[in-house]
């Protein structure tokens, strides 16, 4: 049985992942809803991570994001933590397709993204790592889901599928029926599920004959041809098999929740 949490030391790692996930940044009244704990007990650990530039507060809002020393222990993330090679395949796939790629994992229900490639193009996917999205309503989220169950994505939303458009699948069997298409090796996809006017395509990252994540590339729909399709599926293919390859150089348990 693995030892208890330290109490404090869960605290402020609490408080960083909150404001990882609000790109507008959150109040301390914001942040004590959001960890159901009394202002009281979390304003001296703000503070001491405002002083230390871990956080920063705009003074306007009053809303605190992530700081500069925040940014530098994620730069240095990248190099230490061999996350450099996924990144050079990254930035090779997103320059073959001109298009934004993504890397996740899987929370509860929820993809993590916690690497992304911007496309060189004026109009692409807005989104930021750190962000996380039902998983259900996402290609990345769908390769990520192919390792489970039928019953454990059940369980998992019992509660109903999560909608973020009109378009986002509703119906638990078609989204069943969709991941096992995934499980026999067919490229994930989704059209305007997250985003409007975006389309997505993704592949589950294995180790061991698990899947520990997933590589997306997103198009919007008026670049979307066949023949872009056809660059983008290979593109993925050829990316999961290196960073398969590549996957004994990092291990991902490392930013698995």
């Amino acid at each position: 049985m693995g030892q208890e949490q330290h109490r404090a030391t869960a605290r402020v790692l609490d408080i960083v992942e909150s404001l990882s996930e609000v790109q507008e940044g959150l109040t301390l009244t914001e942040l004590a809803v959001a960890l159901k704990a009394p202002k009281s007990s979390l304003f001296p650990i703000v503070h001491t991570l405002e002083q230390r530039k871990y956080i920063m507060c705009d003074a306007g809002s009053g809303k605190y994001r992530l700081g500069l020393r925040t940014y530098i222990i994620g730069a240095s993330c990248t190099s230490q933590s061999g996350f450099g090679p996924l990144i050079n395949i990254m930035n090779s796939v997103t320059e073959s397709t001109q298009e934004t790629s993504q890397f996740g994992i899987l929370e509860g229900g929820n993809v993590l993204y916690v690497a992304k490639k911007d496309s060189p193009q004026a109009i692409r996917m807005i989104s930021w790592v750190g962000t996380k999205l039902p998983a259900n309503a996402t290609a990345i989220g769908k390769a990520l889901l192919s390792d489970l169950t039928d019953e454990q994505i059940r369980d998992m939303y019992r509660d109903g599928l999560p909608k973020l458009t009109e378009h986002t699948i509703s119906d638990m069997d078609l989204l069943l029926g969709q991941i096992e298409q995934i499980r026999c090796g067919e490229i994930a996809t989704e059209t305007e599920e997250s985003t409007p006017q975006m389309r997505c395509f993704a592949v589950p990252i294995r180790q061991n004959g698990r899947v520990d994540a997933a590589l997306s590339i997103s198009v919007p729909i008026f670049r979307y041809t066949d023949e872009k399709r056809v660059q983008i599926c290979q593109c993925l293919r050829e990316a999961q098999q290196q960073i398969e390859q590549l996957v004994g150089l990092y291990n991902f348990e490392l930013i698995k929740p």
